[in-house]
């Protein structure tokens, strides 16, 4: 395949929105209490870590260094797919959880 082929752009387009939403996930997951996703009946916050960091790192390889989906097969397919899962199931209801918050009212948080 050329390199400047419309094919290889689109391929490598997807390769780096697939990157961003990778990336997304893992720095979002970072940001979420520990706790979050127990209370939130989800796996735990360091396996989910794990799982999105090891999804960031196979799409830095594919969208960056390698240059297209072909190179590692399906698990560029499966890191996104990881990374949607997250996105679209354990951020909602991790989201929801508050904790224990010192500048709590009778009502709620102040």
């Amino acid at each position: 395949m050329s390199a400047m082929s419309p094919l290889y752009w689109f391929l490598e387009i997807l390769a780096i929105a697939a990157l961003v939403t990778e990336v997304w996930a893992f720095a979002d997951a970072l940001r979420r209490p520990k706790g979050a996703f127990t209370a939130a009946g989800k796996q735990t916050k360091p396996l989910w870590l794990i799982i999105l960091g090891v999804a960031v790192v196979i799409g830095l390889y594919v969208g960056v260094l390698s240059g297209g989906f072909g190179a590692l097969g399906i698990l560029p397919i499966a890191a996104f797919v990881a990374a949607a899962i997250y996105l679209t199931d354990v951020r909602p209801k991790v989201r929801e959880f508050r904790g224990n918050s010192s500048s709590s009212g009778p009502y709620g948080p102040w």
